[in-house]
């Protein structure tokens, strides 16, 4: 198949995955009302418009620099849009709108770097070349290229769900999936190998973080069958959860405190009449594009900090990595499927993932995508916190043509997350991908299950 880019034919394969990844973020980007794009909407990040030239720049930073023979024609561009902010970093940006070009100028950046790129991905300058100046494989770089959009894709949404009703442009309708109310229980898993990350020289394409794949033995637990949802976490909030001391940290009491955190992010308080018995009337849920009564059966979205503490108020835990991983993958005996469900590829019916739609779904909505062990909504429908932090596995070696991609965050201060959501791309939903955040970090379609031991 060929198809065509700013005029230029161009081969299948990789190239139309990079056109596809593109295309996405544009849909994106068309969320954002014309006089918006200057906004803040969460305060650790930077304003909307960097992202509109970052995903550019760092096409172009990293291809240009690796495998084309490109001269630079805007370098202060590509400079100032060349990295995003860490939540962890420290102090919150201060920068003005007016301390960004405009937006024109960003887009004449963007238009010329796609036509560069696009030119030489289309004069056959790649078929004559396997691997990069540094040694790593060509069609491995494109890959960097082409998940660093679609990551992006996903928290940019995180950022856009922040964003007020009013500077939006509603895309499509609400997602309507039909479930039985949720009954909740918990699976037992019994012991076995969870096989984390990928061997060096695998035909699958990985970041530095998933490599080098090790073989954990997981004894016997016990975990939730479905992620908690805002029914179970509303018990936890009435019962006086977030006043509780004893079911936080002293790092997260004082993150608690100081910020005057009672709730999840994505829960408001509703300014009409509600009672004792009826504790579900005091909340709305901020979709993206509605506020709507709080939806019991979807996950709650909580940090990591607020995850462990509804896990000690349960008297249960959060998985491990590994623990995470043998229930989502396990099968009988020491075999693994490619994905809960078994090996055939993500598709609708398995889970909510690879941008169907805009928000959660009931964790029961999709029985097709249960795991061997009979574990519901284990992939997409929200990322899941595990108790592991992220650090690397054994063998790791950092991109040489991105050395900080993962351990700048090898600092003890940030959790691994496995699973996806509904703005996760399908190829991401592999065992091996690792997500990660800080602790303290509200912002992210994350929620949660349990384990006990």
């Amino acid at each position: 198949m060929i198809v065509a880019q700013n005029g230029v034919a161009v081969r299948d394969g990789l190239m139309e995955r990079v056109y596809d990844a593109r295309r996405r973020s544009d849909e994106l980007f068309s969320v954002v009302r014309a006089g918006s794009l200057y906004e803040r909407p969460i305060p650790e990040r930077h304003r909307i418009i960097f992202y509109v030239g970052h995903l550019e720049a760092f096409d172009w930073n990293l291809l240009r620099e690796n495998i084309f023979d490109l001269k630079s024609f805007h370098p202060e561009f590509d400079r100032l849009f060349a990295f995003g902010i860490d939540p962890v970093s420290g102090g919150l940006p201060s920068d003005q709108p007016s301390d960004w070009p405009s937006l024109d100028a960003v887009h004449d950046y963007v238009t010329e770097v796609r036509a560069a790129l696009d030119e030489k991905l289309a004069d056959g300058a790649l078929e004559s070349r396997a691997q990069t100046r540094d040694g790593f494989p060509v069609d491995s770089l494109l890959s960097v290229a082409v998940e660093h959009r679609l990551m992006h894709v996903e928290t940019l949404a995180y950022m856009l769900h922040r964003l007020s009703l009013d500077k939006k442009v509603r895309q499509g309708d609400p997602q309507k999936v039909d479930s039985a109310p949720v009954v909740h229980g918990m699976v037992e898993v019994p012991a076995g190998v969870a096989t984390l990350g990928l061997r060096h020289g695998s035909e699958n394409f990985g970041w530095d973080n998933e490599y080098e794949a090790n073989l954990v033995d997981v004894p016997a637990f016990v975990v939730d069958q479905y992620k908690v949802t805002n029914r179970q976490y509303l018990e936890f909030v009435a019962a006086g959860g977030y006043d509780t001391r004893g079911f936080w940290s002293d790092d997260d009491w004082n993150w608690k405190t100081a910020r005057g955190i009672s709730h999840p992010a994505f829960w408001k308080k509703t300014s009409g009449r509600w009672t004792e018995d009826r504790p579900g009337d005091r909340w709305l849920y901020r979709t993206m594009f509605d506020e709507v009564p709080l939806p019991f059966d979807w996950p709650v979205y909580v940090s990591h900090a607020e995850a462990s503490a509804y896990a000690r108020w349960a008297g249960k835990s959060l998985p491990t990595e590994a623990e995470w991983h043998r229930a989502a993958y396990g099968a009988a005996g020491e075999s693994e499927r490619t994905y809960p469900w078994g090996n055939e590829a993500p598709g609708a019916r398995f889970g909510n993932f690879d941008f169907h739609g805009w928000d959660p779904t009931p964790v029961n909505a999709f029985p097709e995508g249960q795991s061997a062990f009979g574990i519901d909504d284990i992939l997409g429908n929200g990322w899941e916190w595990t108790s592991t932090v992220f650090a690397p596995f054994p063998g790791f070696e950092p991109f040489p043509f991105y050395r900080g991609y993962s351990a700048d965050f090898f600092d003890g201060k940030h959790f691994v997350m496995k699973g996806g959501s509904a703005r996760t791309a399908a190829c991401m939903l592999r065992p091996t991908f690792r997500n990660w955040f800080q602790v303290h970090y509200q912002y992210v379609y994350a929620g949660f299950r349990c384990v006990s031991h």
